[in-house]
């Protein structure tokens, strides 16, 4: 009996060191089917007031963010043990399949305020709120969680929204709408009527390569992810601590950057090219959707007309606002793009997804920018206009 009790305990210590060895919170990658709560996946867990990331989940920012009514992001990646992504210089990485992508909507709410069931923080996107890779949920309000999910078959989009407790997040494959009064520093207030997409909507961003129509990342490009990000662990360029954990391999010593569109020490062009880019590059490009307009918004296009100077719109109707072309240098006013960028009108607005409400200072950057370029749209001078400079 005795030798029984002894191999017992012996069995029993095994069992609890090997637990010990196991991470206290395991993301869990689903091959198939389409889990209902965000939290069967693991990757973000709601704890003593907080929202924070599982093990092996590593939080990532962008140079210049996609705009989404004023939301903030959190966005993560996880690969499963041993996997890792491969750097591509211009595309969205290589990633394997196992890849988790999650990206979580967010308002920081009012100075000093409660949530009182509609005001939110409006101002400018970034990721000021986070506090050491995690959320602190008395200081904002969680909308909803998109996952991207790599399986065998291709990218999954999966729209996961927060309830009113801030506890969990629950599938809402037909989307769901969710109103938020904006408040900005001086007290005014506008209504946002966000719309989270249904997962057939997540593909009028996501497809970029007009052939293949898969979904494919978007953000996640050397370009956007070569800044510094402040982890738990202390500050550190993003693509290095990437290499660094073992989910990026191949960065080479000069990898490409484009500028905070926010930092009024860059450039005017390069912040202009960095807001189109990130907004209406994966679209109008030489692979997008919209490559049959002849706009190409990507940072790499240089070409002139491409990029809509004196180009004449293919097929814009009502979005022309009675305008001759795209890009009237020395003259927004003149522009389709300034008349478009200013609407909240489904029929005319752009981008066409993805925001309610105008991006003011995203409208007063692309606005000076047209109105500090050289040259005209006179037939007799069209040869004359330069390009923007490189980026």
């Amino acid at each position: 009996m005795r030798h029984r009790c002894t191999a017992f305990l012996l069995l029993l210590a095994a069992c609890l060191a090997l637990v010990a060895c196991q991470p206290a919170y395991r993301v869990h990658f689903i091959a198939e089917g389409q889990p209902a709560s965000l939290a069967e996946w693991g990757v973000l867990r709601v704890e003593d007031g907080w929202l924070r990331l599982n093990d092996g989940v590593v939080p990532y920012d962008l140079n210049t963010p996609l705009f989404s009514d004023y939301t903030h992001k959190l966005r993560t990646v996880w690969m499963p043990v041993g996997m890792t992504a491969t750097y591509q210089p211009e595309r969205s990485f290589d990633f394997p399949v196992g890849t988790i992508l999650s990206k979580t909507f967010y308002y920081p709410l009012p100075a000093g305020r409660a949530w009182d069931g509609k005001s939110v923080a409006r101002t400018p996107p970034s990721s000021s709120s986070l506090e050491g890779e995690a959320l602190d949920l008395s200081k904002v309000r969680l909308v909803e969680t998109r996952l991207l999910v790599h399986r065998a078959e291709g990218w999954v989009a999966l729209p996961y929204v927060w309830n009113d407790a801030q506890t969990e997040a629950t599938l809402k494959r037909t989307g769901e709408l969710v109103t938020f009064d904006l408040v900005d520093a001086q007290g005014g207030r506008e209504v946002a009527n966000y719309q989270v997409p249904d997962q057939n909507q997540c593909g009028g961003c996501h497809i970029t390569d007009n052939k293949s129509r898969k979904l494919l990342p978007i953000g996640p490009k050397a370009r956007h992810l070569n800044r510094d990000f402040d982890y738990a662990g202390g500050r550190d360029n993003q693509l290095a601590h990437l290499a660094r954990v073992g989910y990026l391999a191949g960065v080479p010593a000069q990898p490409p950057r484009l500028a905070d569109a926010s930092d009024a020490r860059a450039s005017l062009d390069a912040r202009a090219r960095a807001y189109l880019d990130i907004n209406c590059g994966h679209c109008h490009s030489a692979t997008g959707p919209a490559i049959t307009s002849g706009l190409w918004l990507d940072a790499g296009t240089q070409d002139r007309l491409k990029l809509g100077f004196c180009k004449q719109p293919i097929a814009a109707g009502k979005g022309t606002g009675n305008r001759m072309h795209d890009i009237v240098p020395g003259s927004a006013e003149e522009s389709i793009f300034d008349f478009r960028m200013d609407s909240n009108d489904p029929a005319i607005m752009m981008p066409e997804l993805g925001r309610s409400v105008v991006h003011r200072e995203g409208v007063e950057l692309i606005r000076a920018w047209i109105n500090a370029q050289p040259g005209s749209c006179d037939a007799a001078n069209e040869t004359d206009i330069q390009p923007p400079p490189a980026v």
